[in-house]
């Protein structure tokens, strides 16, 4: 029996050996470019993906938001959350490629009468006038048993388990580029908060220019030295601001707002004094580096190439259902009616059987499930194509921005200095009755558009230096999710 056990377990695990359905894992086929456009691609000092973000900002208030926002954002807590349960799933199912082994015991005293007349009959096997009533034993049982144990021939349960293992890599992964995402976001927040306070800060200034304006518009009007007509002009100069100041109050209520979110609840206390638009580059000249980088450093395309992996190997568990599995039940331990004896050799106990399971007909439900891995695995190189396609253009739009949105600041700062001597010498001319009103008119709402503009075109700068900081994969510190 030794010898039979022996060959078929030699047997067993040299089947297994040889039999594994491995997972065909395809990489991306999609055609990229080996480096970025021309002309866009200014070469740098530093790679991104070895800048954490307290090193890249240099204003301590965002940093402070930055901070409380990894630590308290809801989102960012349910993401943590879901690598904890995909850990535990993946832990659940390699768990089961070993057998489970349980121990068990018991201790049973029972009395069982002799006829169906005799169930008035006391323990200990009571007389009658026709023998003995009842009769009462002990059952002392003691072992050790594994439960159903399925052989992986085939590969099923290696192929399970790497499937879970991929989800897990995944979800840790989604979870990276959701933490350097969120820096991101508070950043890109904070300065449309900034922006909306210095567009709230400029309105206020011209309105209270205007309103200067206006009185000596209707000190001119009263003396009989201009018309109605400069005086309603003025007017509507003065309501231009107006407006722009409520809109921008609107836009601050509503950024502040958003930025709680993000931080996930109230503004800390005592914070920092910030920096202005403008002020905010730490001065690191990023190195965008080569595209195909970008496949090693993106947590977003990290995770997807672990949903694909999980995808092909979900195709392999779909065909061993064609094969047979086989499971193998065994027990062994001691039982005796004595306790004194029931570690006795003669009390010893085994069982050992395998089973063997095949399908015959199934309607055609595992050609379905096979045909629906498969599909999923499709589904799966396109979202992963498209990750990486994604990637490339946020690089590209952001190398894009770094050459051209520091021209436009240039360009809008020249703007608004041209604007600032057409209005004064506008001014001068309508004081002195050579130009009309209108002139001051035009002077002055080109010079406001040109201010606004302004604050626009530095805000958009600084938060282009920060999406290609996170474009290229930096953010990511030594305190930072676990990798």
């Amino acid at each position: 029996m030794t010898r039979l056990l022996t060959s078929f377990s030699f047997s067993v695990l040299l089947l297994s050996a040889c039999s594994h359905i491995q997972p065909e894992y395809r990489s991306s086929t999609s055609a990229t470019e080996s480096v970025y456009e021309t002309g866009l691609q200014a070469e740098g000092t530093t790679a991104a993906s070895q800048i954490n973000w307290q090193d890249y900002f240099v204003d301590e208030r965002l940093k402070l938001l930055i901070e409380t926002a990894l630590n308290n954002n809801r989102d960012l807590q349910a993401a943590t959350a879901r690598i904890e349960q995909a850990r535990a799933r993946f832990r659940i199912q390699d768990s089961r490629r070993l057998p489970t082994v349980a121990a068990s015991g018991s201790a049973i005293r029972s009395r069982i009468p002799t006829d169906s007349a005799g169930l008035g009959g006391v323990a200990g096997g009571e007389q009658n006038a026709n023998g003995p009533s009842s009769v009462t034993f002990n059952n002392f049982d003691i072992g050790v048993g594994i439960a159903s144990y399925e052989l992986d021939f085939w590969g099923r349960l290696s192929n399970l388990s790497e499937a879970a293992r991929a989800e897990y890599l995944a979800t840790e992964a989604a979870q990276r580029a959701f933490y350097i995402s969120l820096i991101g976001d508070v950043a890109s927040t904070y300065f449309d908060l900034i922006e909306t306070k210095a567009q709230i800060d400029l309105a206020e200034d011209t309105m209270r220019s205007r309103e200067e304006g206006l009185r000596l518009a209707e000190i001119r009007l009263e003396s009989g030295i201009t018309s109605a007509l400069d005086f309603h002009q003025s007017q509507a100069l003065l309501t231009q601001a107006e407006q722009a100041l409520s809109s921008q109050k609107l836009l601050e209520a509503q950024n502040r707002n958003q930025l709680t979110v993000l931080i996930g609840g109230k503004f800390p206390n005592a914070l920092p004094s910030g920096l202005s638009l403008g002020e905010q580059t730490s001065g690191l000249r990023l190195d965008a580096g080569l595209p195909s980088d970008l496949l090693l450093v993106r947590p977003d395309v990290l995770s997807a190439e672990q949903r694909l992996r999980s995808a092909s190997a979900n195709i392999a568990v779909a065909r061993t259902a064609f094969f047979p599995t086989i499971s193998l039940t065994g027990s062994g331990g001691f039982t005796s009616s004595d306790l004194d004896d029931l570690f006795d050799s003669d009390s010893l106990t085994w069982s050992f059987g395998p089973s063997v399971s095949l399908p015959i007909f199934d309607a055609g439900a595992r050609k379905a499930d096979l045909a629906l891995a498969r599909a999923v695995e499709e589904e799966a190189v396109a979202n992963y194509d498209l990750t990486i396609q994604n990637a490339f253009r946020d690089v590209s739009n952001s190398l894009a921005g770094r050459r051209w949105l520091a021209e436009l600041v240039d360009a809008r700062l020249r703007n608004v200095d041209a604007q600032e001597q057409i209005a004064r010498l506008a001014q001068l001319q309508y004081d002195e009755g050579v130009a009309n009103y209108l002139e001051v008119l035009d002077a002055e709402r080109n010079l406001f558009t040109a201010r606004q503009s302004l604050l626009q075109a530095r805000r958009m700068e600084d938060q282009n230096s920060v999406s290609l900081f996170i474009a290229l994969g930096g953010g990511l510190s030594s305190d930072g999710p676990s990798n």
